[in-house]
């Protein structure tokens, strides 16, 4: 009988044999390699998820100062859209994306008379029907930061396909819940003037129909008129009286005329208020109709127009004024400053109805007499006022301010 040979074991290396460290530092290493692989891959989703989030914000951002400053020009007036687009797109684009490094330069600029799902908004709409505006931007071509790597790694190219992000923002006009005034009022008995309409300013035959001096702080002092003048002062429309200041000194004159471009020494931007883009002077004499001069005023503040180029030019023979500021300077130093909002009071001394009105301050004021006139705009409240508001948005009865709906 032929025995088989003797079968023997199969040798293994001993626990702790060199050969067995062999063998789990090899089993290690694809443990660690598959781990660095999951790791790499939420790293990735991480970082340029991230990424994306950052960039979200900075193009939310744009749209969201982008659509204000688009809906501040939303007046239905002629050119409204027209404004409105070089506003929004010029305010949009001064914010930075991409960590700041690059300008949100993809917009697109859309109105509509009501507020309207995604992608009801044109920018061809008509001036006077146009309320809302709508800013939309979008970044694309993003390419992935730490997913490429995971897409090399990996061998699935889908990792490495460009991102993109997107974001709008829509706003309209609507009362604001303060008002920034000047220190005057206008009183109106029964009903309202009729828009377009000149009205005198006269405090010492204040009457129904006439205008007067009114501080909403509480106070008298004529100090405190000219600190309001040259400013504004914000106030909530509250029920309120109107507190009729002391005997006025030329100091407010002075500080009144500053909107006028017309100044008693060299314009200094650090000491003297600014004027606004045009000095232009309406009177019956050098505006015929004698009412209705808005639109020419806004024809004249493209072009800076000056009054004249002494103060005697401007209807100002008296006072010790010397300098009056020119095209250049008008340019170069301008503001809103002739379009002003003020309380609307009855003979009892309180707001009428809460109400603010809108005006355009038509002449310089006479040191001497202490008189000028003003054109009533309409309600500062109305959609259609020209006087953009700078109050907190949400109230009922304050001049319209940009406040975003979506």
């Amino acid at each position: 009988m032929k025995h088989l040979p003797h079968s023997r074991p199969t040798a293994r290396p001993l626990r702790g044999s060199a050969a067995a460290h062999r063998r789990q530092h090899g089993a290690f290493l694809i443990t660690f390699a598959l781990f660095m692989l999951f790791l790499l891959g939420f790293m990735g989703i991480a970082l340029d998820f991230g990424r994306l989030f950052v960039v979200k914000t900075e193009l939310q951002t744009a749209a969201d100062s982008c659509a204000l400053a688009a809906a501040r020009e939303l007046d239905l007036q002629p050119g409204a859209v027209a404004r409105a687009i070089s506003a929004g797109g010029s305010v949009g684009g001064l914010n930075g994306v991409q960590f700041q490094s690059g300008k949100a330069n993809q917009i697109n600029i859309g109105f509509s008379e009501t507020l309207v799902l995604p992608g009801g908004y044109s920018a061809a709409f008509s001036d006077n029907k146009a309320k809302y505006a709508e800013c939309s931007y979008a970044l694309t071509g993003l390419k992935p930061w730490l997913l490429q790597a995971m897409g090399a790694f990996s061998g699935n190219s889908a990792y490495a396909n460009n991102l993109s992000v997107a974001a709008r923002a829509v706003a309209t006009r609507a009362p604001s819940q303060s008002a920034c005034i000047i220190p005057v009022a206008l009183r109106w008995d029964t009903g309202l003037p009729a828009v377009g309409q000149w009205i005198p300013f006269n405090p010492g035959q204040a009457k129904s129909g006439n205008m007067t001096w009114g501080n909403l702080n509480g106070s008298t002092p004529a100090s405190t008129t000219e600190a309001d003048m040259l400013s504004g002062y914000c106030v909530s429309p509250k029920p309120g009286t109107i507190y009729t200041p002391g005997t006025q000194a030329n100091k407010i004159a002075e500080v009144w005329n500053y909107r006028f471009g017309i100044y008693k020494n060299q314009y200094d931007p650090s000491t003297a208020g600014h004027p606004d883009y045009s000095s232009f002077s309406y009177t019956t004499t050098t505006w015929k109709t004698g009412h209705d001069a808005y639109q020419d005023f806004l024809a004249k503040r493209l072009t800076f127009t000056a009054c004249g180029i002494n103060p005697t030019a401007c209807g100002l023979g008296s006072g010790g004024y010397s300098t009056v500021l020119q095209t250049p300077a008008l340019k170069a130093n301008g503001a809103d400053r002739r379009i002003v909002t003020l309380p609307i009071t009855s003979g009892a001394g309180n707001y009428f109805n809460n109400q603010f009105a809108c005006m355009l301050m038509l002449t310089p004021l006479q040191p001497s007499t202490m008189t000028s006139a003003f054109e009533y705009l309409g309600l500062a409240s109305d959609p259609s006022s020209p006087c953009k508001g700078s109050g907190i948005a949400g109230g009922t009865a304050g001049p319209v301010v940009p406040t975003l709906v979506r």
